[in-house]
């Protein structure tokens, strides 16, 4: 299938929040963002830890999207690698995470530059939220783009008028690269994409993506795309590789922890507005999900902030 037609409708921003830095041999919990998390690794080898997945190796120019609400941690191996400039992140208003083992030195460093990634498509916000798996690039040495890590790197060391600007430009370009060359790749994280072949089921991934705080049935999204429930279920299932109800508690669950990030309104009015009956049949699957009830999780960050 050509993806080139999606690709030009994307809306596709990065917001870099923070450099973590990672001396000698150690681990880095990072915990888990409401938005989706791209760590883009700028030096040292390592590997990123996620619960329940097997973990993933990252070195210099590991591109790793992490979907959101997914608990994980950055470990770093301690070898020696390339020396790197000293990073600046304060002046660019980015949190420095760092984590120093007792045998930790500047020459046995892991650092990646974290940012927020938000996708919009055909007036759709919060595309990201479909992404259900992390998806994995790594820029080879002979990549056109590897001049973009040594970039990024200067504008970290050296900031001066229209870095951070740039850091998002270049990681722009970054997460279009890492998109593209999945998509070729048949990335099971991208699923949603093939679901673009299917008129009727990208409406109803819309009406989804749109208003999640909906009472949305599988006999409702049916009837506003003009199917039967069970060929709607199964030509959903087969374009989107899961239900349309599963997708909805996930949509769900995401909206309200941005909520509990970006907002103080009451966690009974949260689990209202994005479609819960109630505040405790909310907490409790927001608790099996995260590992953390709607209070822990907004205490949480907060003092990250």
């Amino acid at each position: 299938m050509n993806f080139e037609h999606v690709f030009d409708q994307l809306e596709l921003t990065t917001d870099p929040f923070a450099v973590c830095e990672l001396r000698g041999e150690c681990d880095l919990g990072l915990g888990q963002d409401a938005n989706a998390t791209l760590h883009y690794i700028l030096a040292g080898e390592g590997a990123i830890l996620i619960r329940g997945e097997p973990a993933i190796e990252v070195s210099p120019g590991s591109l790793v999207l992490i979907p959101a609400l997914q608990s994980h941690a950055l470990r770093s191996f301690g070898r020696p690698g390339e020396p790197v400039p000293k990073c600046d992140p304060a002046e660019l208003k980015l949190r420095h995470v760092l984590e120093v083992s007792r045998d930790g030195g500047d020459d046995n460093q892991v650092i990646a530059l974290c940012a927020r990634v938000r996708v919009g498509l055909r007036g759709a916000e919060d595309v990201i939220d479909l992404i259900r798996s992390p998806i994995v690039e790594r820029i080879d040495p002979d990549n056109p783009l590897r001049p973009v890590l040594n970039m990024i790197l200067q504008e970290l060391s050296r900031p001066t008028t229209g870095s951070r600007a740039m850091i998002r430009s270049l990681l722009t370009q970054c997460m279009i690269e890492l998109l593209r060359r999945r998509v070729v790749h048949d990335d099971e994280g991208l699923r949603w994409m093939a679901a673009l072949r299917d008129p009727s089921v990208w409406e109803a991934l819309r009406a989804l993506l749109d208003a999640p705080g909906d009472a949305h049935t599988v006999e409702s999204l049916a009837a506003r795309v003009g199917m039967s429930r069970s060929t709607f279920a199964q030509r959903f299932a087969a374009a989107y590789g899961s239900g349309p109800i599963e997708l909805l508690r996930d949509l769900r669950l995401h909206r309200a922890a941005r909520l509990l990030r970006d907002s103080d309104l009451p966690v009974k009015t949260i689990a209202h507005s994005v479609g819960f009956s109630s505040r405790t049949a909310f907490s409790r699957l927001f608790e099996q999900r995260t590992g953390q009830s709607p209070i822990q999780y907004r205490q949480q960050q907060i003092s990250q902030r």
